[in-house]
C-alpha cells in the first residue's frame, strides 16, 4: 500500500502532472466495474484550446452546453452562477438526463429562478437544474429543478434514480435575509421535478454539507461536512428507516451518526498510507437539526468525536465507501499538513483505512493541490477536479497509477499580472461512458466531453 514512490514522466511540463502513486489504484478500484478496463496510460499532451476555454489531448473535443447568463429553454429565466456538483442520469434513446447545482449565496449574481411548487424559501438563491440531452449531446431542454436553497455544493445520486442536492451551510432564518433555515439535503428528480419538490429532509442533519454516497445494498448514506475553519467537520452516516425505499423514502426519517476513529481526534495526524482502523464506532448526534449547537461541537461522550478538515468528494466503490480531505493546514488548527487524502471505509469490517495522501511532505502531490469532486471513470481510472491556485484541471489516474491532465481550464477571470481561474466540479460521466461531463465553476460553463476515452 506504499504511496511514496515519485516518478517523474517524461514531459511532464506539457501533461501538467506527472506524479505516480504505486500499489494503490488496483485495490482502489477491486470490485468494481471499471477495474476491468482500467487505461494504463495517460492520452498524451494537452493541446491549447483555440477558442480559450478548455484545453485536452489530442483527439478530444468538447461542447459547450449551458452557459452562465443564457437563457434556459424553459423560458424560466437566465441560467443561474456557480455551477457545481452534477450527476448524469440515463435518458431516451440513448441520450443523458443531468442535474446540476448552483452553488449561489445571496451575493450571487444570477439566482435560481423562483418556480412554484419547487422554492424552499424564496430569498434562497441556489438549488438545481435540469439538462436533457440526446444520444449527440444536443440540449433538449433546459429548467429548474430546485429553488430557494442556499449553497448548494455537491451532493450524490441515488440507487433509485435521482439527486441529492446539499446545502454547504449553517444559515438559520433570519441570517443573510434567509426566511427558513438552511443545511439541509434535498431530493431532487432529474425528469419530473415536481414529484420531488422542495423539502429538506430534516433527518439527515442540518450542518455544512459537502457530498453523500449511498450503500447498494444496506441504504446506508454516508455524508461529508466540508468545515476548513476549526472546529472542522465530521463524516457522518444516516440509517434510513426505509432504506432503499426509493423516491421520497428519505422523508421517513432515520438516526444520523458521526463517526470516531478510537485515539484519533484528527484525520491529518494520519499520513501514512495503508495505516487501518479497525472497531471504527458511530455515534449518535444528540441534535441534528442543531436548533443551538452546530452538530460537529455537540457533546459526544468523554471520548470526544473525530474531526477533519475539509471533507468533500464522497463515492461508493465496491463493498466500500471513499472520501476525500481536500487539504489540512496546521496554520489553521489541523493536526499537521496535506494537499488531500483519500480513505476508505469498509463497514462489514468496520475498518477505516488512509489509502493516498497527497502532499507536502510526501511523494505524491498533484501539481496544484486540493482534490475536491472525484468520480470512477469507465475506462481511465479515477477522474479529479482541482481546487487550488493557479490553472485549474480535471486530472486522471491510470490503473498503474500516473497522474495526468486530462483538461485543463483557460477562462482567465483575472488579469496576465495576477490571472484567476474557475475552479472544475462536478466531474461525471454518460451511463454509456462515451462522454465526461464537467463544470467549470466561474464563469458557470457546463462542457461534454468526448473522444477516445477506451483507447
Amino acid at each position: 500500500m506504499s504511496a511514496t514512490r515519485r516518478q517523474i514522466l517524461a514531459g511532464a511540463s506539457a501533461l501538467g502532472a506527472g506524479i505516480a502513486f504505486t500499489g494503490v489504484l488496483s485495490e482502489l478500484f477491486a470490485g468494481t466495474a471499471a477495474a476491468q478496463t482500467l487505461g494504463h496510460t495517460g492520452y498524451g499532451p494537452l493541446v491549447p484550446d483555440p477558442n480559450g476555454l478548455l484545453d485536452l489531448p489530442q483527439g478530444f473535443r468538447y461542447s459547450v452546453l449551458s452557459r452562465e447568463g443564457d437563457q434556459l429553454r424553459s423560458g424560466e429565466g437566465p441560467v443561474p452562477s456557480h455551477h457545481d456538483g452534477m450527476a448524469a442520469f440515463a435518458g431516451r434513446a440513448g441520450g443523458t438526463n443531468l442535474v446540476r447545482n448552483h452553488e449561489n449565496r445571496p451575493t450571487a449574481a444570477i439566482r435560481v429562478p423562483a418556480i412554484e411548487g419547487l422554492t424552499y424559501d424564496p430569498e434562497g438563491h441556489g438549488g438545481c437544474t435540469a439538462l436533457a440531452l440526446d444520444s449527440r449531446n444536443r440540449v433538449l431542454s433546459e429548467r429548474v429543478a430546485i429553488a430557494g436553497t442556499a449553497v448548494n455544493c455537491a451532493g450524490g445520486r441515488t440507487p433509485w434514480g435521482t439527486w441529492l442536492t446539499c446545502e454547504e451551510t449553517e444559515d438559520k432564518a433570519g441570517t443573510n435575509g434567509y426566511t427558513k433555515d438552511h443545511g439541509f439535503i434535498f431530493e431532487v428528480h432529474p425528469t419530473d421535478p415536481h414529484r420531488t419538490g422542495a423539502v429538506p429532509l430534516t433527518a439527515m442533519g442540518r450542518f455544512q454539507h459537502e457530498a453523500i454516497a449511498i450503500d447498494p445494498r444496506r441504504g446506508v448514506v454516508y455524508e461529508t461536512e466540508d468545515a476548513f475553519l476549526k472546529p472542522f467537520g465530521l463524516f457522518y452516516r444516516f440509517l434510513p428507516n426505509k432504506p432503499l425505499g426509493g423516491v421520497g423514502s428519505l422523508r421517513a426519517g432515520g438516526r444520523l451518526q458521526a463517526m470516531r476513529v478510537p485515539g484519533v481526534p484528527d484525520l491529518s495526524m494520519i499520513q501514512q498510507p495503508g495505516t487501518a482502523f479497525d472497531g471504527i464506532e458511530w455515534v449518535d448526534v444528540p441534535d441534528p437539526l442543531a436548533a443551538s449547537t452546530p452538530a460537529r461541537l455537540q457533546d459526544y461522550g468523554p471520548n470526544g468525536i473525530t474531526h477533519a478538515q475539509k471533507l468533500e468528494g464522497c463515492y461508493w466503490g465496491g463493498n466500500c465507501v471513499y472520501f476525500v480531505s481536500s487539504f489540512a493546514h496546521s496554520a489553521d488548527g489541523s493536526a499537521a499538513d496535506h494537499y488531500g487524502q483519500i480513505w476508505r471505509y469498509d463497514p462489514q469490517n468496520r475498518r477505516l483505512t488512509l489509502v493516498i495522501v497527497f502532499g507536502p511532505d510526501t511523494d505524491v502531490q498533484l501539481p496544484g493541490e486540493s482534490p475536491d469532486n472525484i468520480c470512477l471513470a469507465p475506462s481511465g481510472g479515477l477522474m479529479v477536479c482541482e481546487d487550488g491556485n493557479g490553472a485549474q484541471h480535471v486530472f486522471g489516474v491510470t490503473r498503474g497509477g500516473e497522474v495526468y491532465a486530462m483538461a485543463r481550464g483557460r477562462q482567465n477571470l483575472g488579469t496576465p499580472e495576477s490571472p484567476e481561474w474557475g475552479e472544475f466540479a462536478g466531474v461525471t460521466f454518460s451511463p454509456d461512458g462515451d462522454t465526461m461531463y464537467v463544470n467549470c465553476y466561474t464563469p458557470g460553463t457546463t462542457f461534454a466531453v468526448t473522444g477516445p476515452w477506451r483507447r
